[in-house]
């Protein structure tokens, strides 16, 4: 299916684009979300018209999560869970329990921003994780883990 892009998408392409992809990531992912549309003669038209806008709002978001990076950049969030003698967590720390402490703390941040590419932490120790706020601001940050002992 041919589409046209209404935003930057990784390894897609960038706003005002015309890709084309299988028709069921578009109809049921790029289409609902307002990511893209249906890349007909009439939509073209529509959007060529009004091009200006809609990167001006692009510009919008980028500054915004740009704002939110620079003060992101350098926090350190430390989580507490229950621990063994030798280090190793019972459970495990998430994106979503980084994404909660990150909310606590003041940053409007969803898990699906927080990028783990280790996968779960199960030990004691800090590590960097990397929130990615927008497809072209990512911020690393630092997780403590805190043993508790049960």
């Amino acid at each position: 299916m041919q589409i046209i892009l209404l935003e930057k998408i990784v390894n897609l392409g960038s706003l005002g684009d015309v890709v084309k992809v299988k028709d069921g990531y578009a109809r049921n992912f790029l289409i609902p979300t307002g990511q893209a549309r249906r890349a007909t003669a009439k939509a073209i038209a529509e959007f060529e018209a009004r091009r200006a806008e809609i990167e001006k709002a692009a510009a919008a978001k980028l500054a915004e999560a740009q704002a939110q990076g620079a003060k992101l950049d350098g926090v350190i969030v430390k989580i507490s869970q229950k621990a063994g003698v030798d280090g190793r967590l019972f459970g495990s720390v998430t994106n979503h329990d980084i994404a909660d402490e990150l909310v606590k703390m003041g940053h409007a941040v969803v898990k699906a921003q927080v990028r783990m590419p280790n996968g779960q932490l199960k030990a004691v120790g800090e590590y960097n994780v990397v929130v990615s706020l927008h497809t072209d601001v990512s911020v690393e940050i630092a997780v403590q883990v805190l043993g508790e002992t049960a």
